[in-house]
């Protein structure tokens, strides 16, 4: 009912073998090795590159902080100074104001007061530029490393995918690899055919039929016994390759015991509703006659002569009969190749 097909992805050299063709497997079960150097290096220089990245995170993240420490020991040195030059002036204000001291002094508490507050205000900028700052790179270098890391991650999957393992349980079919074998990206190796279930697979039906054959008809076959199966139609390929296309059914009710992948059965299928009509067998006169005409026994069965007839549809063993004949007719289906022009046999025992 299913098949997997095992292909390899980046391909490479066949190292070691498993399991044979035809072995039953589990999912997740190794098939094979492939071996793949230009891989298991790019997987290394990867794997040195991460290492590389974090180890300069980590630095990077050392001096910023000790770059931020050195910018909060000078914000504090500068908070310190201000709160002095501040206790100064608001003194010296006073001072001022009963006249203790002189203009000269008060001009002097005034700008130093000024100057230490323009460098707090400063001091902060930076200190608070220097924490976004830092943010920032620490999450653009969390970033890289992530793309790094799945970078990695992605290679470590390619170099474990050169074991190649069943992806679910079945049967391993039609394996294509030797020992030393080079395979090529997307070389199918071979196929898993899950065992739950088959599917019939009409492959030389004539194109002829292409528009007259849909999903969901049905067909019959015998085997065995005698027994008849029935089948129905699930998939039509439109593709037409050497005047034949291909046709899958399922099973409808109860599936032939012992059935085998590969087995041919010989499916009838019902291109319409079925219908009660006058049937001829096929015969070699329809290479002389074309099926307009043919040979009907006379009542006594001691002649046969030329009756026009017109046929329809058709089938492996019969053709439906349109108008000439009528049920009970008895007629020669044998070839004509022999009889010439001849407008009446005469029938001798």
């Amino acid at each position: 009912m299913t098949t997997i097909y095992l292909v390899t992805t980046d391909g490479g050299r066949v190292e070691q073998k498993y399991v044979e063709d035809g072995a039953i497997l589990k999912a997740g079960d190794p098939i094979l090795k492939l071996a793949n150097t230009d891989l298991e290096l790019s997987m290394s220089g990867q794997a040195t590159q991460v290492s590389s990245m974090l180890a300069n995170m980590q630095l990077a993240e050392v001096n910023a902080a000790q770059n931020t420490v050195n910018k909060q020991t000078s914000l504090a040195a500068v908070e310190l100074q201000f709160a002095e030059a501040e206790r100064i002036y608001n003194l010296d204000k006073k001072l001022y104001a009963k006249n203790a001291i002189g203009a000269q002094e008060m001009a002097s508490a005034t700008n130093n007061y000024n100057s230490y507050k323009t460098t707090l205000a400063l001091q902060q900028e930076i200190l608070r530029q220097d924490t976004v700052s830092r943010q920032q790179q620490s999450e653009q270098n969390k970033q890289s490393l992530e793309r790094a890391k799945a970078s990695l991650d992605i290679v470590q999957r390619k170099v474990a995918g050169l074991i190649i393992r069943a992806p679910v349980d079945g049967q391993l079919t039609s394996l294509d690899a030797e020992i030393g074998q080079s395979k090529t990206p997307g070389f199918a190796l071979g196929q898993l055919d899950v065992l739950d279930g088959f599917k019939v697979r009409l492959s030389d039906v004539d194109e002829h039929y292409i528009n007259r054959v849909f999903s969901g008809q049905t067909g019959t076959f015998n085997l065995g016994n005698d027994t008849t199966y029935k089948l129905k139609i699930v998939k039509v390929y439109t593709q037409v390759t050497n005047g034949r296309f291909m046709v899958d059914m399922n099973f409808v009710g109860k599936v032939p015991k012992g059935i085998r992948k590969g087995q041919t059965l010989q499916i009838t299928l019902a291109l319409s509703d079925e219908t009660t009509a006058v049937l001829v067998p096929k015969g070699g006169f329809y290479q002389q006659t074309g099926g307009n005409w043919i040979f009907k026994v006379s009542d006594d069965g001691k002649t046969a002569y030329k009756v026009d007839i017109q046929l329809g549809r058709q089938n492996t063993d019969y053709y439906e009969v349109l108008s000439g004949l009528k049920p009970g007719d008895k007629v020669v289906t044998s070839s004509y190749e022999n009889y010439g022009n001849m407008q009446e046999l005469v029938l001798k025992k």
